[in-house]
């Protein structure tokens, strides 16, 4: 039916339902060209052009020469998706020396909105009774329904492109709660400093560094070969840094000497 949204007609017609296609078509294929995206939709190249930047803008994809990618790069951290399945050895074997090693029945546990406390959220069953404080939806989802899981849910301005709440007011709930746990990732580290690709996420972590009594950091190998804007924190400052065995020797060695508390953990 002409006009219909769902048609390639309605996406031409309404820039936002032409712009959540697009969004979805990089998200399966991994890689768009910008000339078949024009075809697709009847655009123009130029149009094509402002609706990329826009989901660059909103951390959909990375805008490269000729087309558009939900792949990671060194600057660009990759869709929510992609992120998911990447490092999933090495997540693991972070998730479970964390849960082994700090996790304690009763406490009260803080989870970022990164990958790796997702694949952490999952485990932490096995230590309930738990309060589990998050902004991340896919850890709400994931313990909604667990016996013995009081979830405290951070809210503020949602943002899609990490299916999470970030950004001042959502810092600001993390103020008021004492978490005896924090656990915490980046997208980024270099020398020693822990970097994140979003101002709102830099400012939602920093807030429950802040207010935690114990931050641990999961952070696996990948995260030395990238490059992100906005500061976190030095992994000196925080309780202990937790990698996985794909990471550098040398990498360790020089953390341990700029102050870090660095355990490495093999993969599974």
């Amino acid at each position: 039916m002409a006009g219909d949204p769902m048609t390639a007609d309605g996406a031409r017609r309404n820039p936002e339902l032409r712009r959540v296609a697009m969004r979805r078509q990089v998200a399966e294929a991994g890689f768009v060209r910008v000339d078949a995206l024009a075809r697709e939709y009847g655009v123009s190249i130029m149009t094509v052009h402002r609706d990329l930047d826009e989901l660059a803008r909103r951390g959909f994809l990375h805008k490269v020469r000729g087309g558009a990618t939900s792949a990671p790069t060194t600057t660009f951290h990759g869709d929510l998706e992609h992120r998911m399945q990447a490092q999933v050895d090495a997540k693991l074997a972070i998730a479970r020396e964390a849960l082994a090693t700090e996790v304690e029945s009763g406490q009260v546990v803080a989870l970022d909105d990164s990958t790796t406390s997702l694949v952490l959220a999952r485990l932490l069953p096995e230590r309930a009774p738990l309060t589990v404080v998050t902004h991340f939806l896919p850890v709400i989802r994931a313990l909604a329904a667990q016996p013995g899981i009081e979830l405290v849910g951070l809210g503020g301005r949602y943002d899609a492109a990490y299916d999470s709440f970030l950004g001042q007011d959502t810092a600001d709930a993390a103020a008021g709660i004492r978490p005896d746990l924090l656990f915490v990732s980046t997208t980024a580290v270099a020398d020693g400093v822990c970097y994140l690709q979003s101002l709102r996420t830099a400012i939602t972590r920093r807030a429950l560094v802040a207010s935690a009594s114990r931050t641990v950091a999961l952070i696996d190998h990948s995260k030395f070969d990238r490059r992100a804007p906005h500061r976190l924190a030095a992994l000196a400052e925080l309780d202990r840094v937790v990698v996985d065995g794909g990471t550098a020797p040398r990498t360790v060695r020089e953390l341990w000497a700029r102050g870090a508390r660095v355990d490495v953990v093999e993969d599974c």
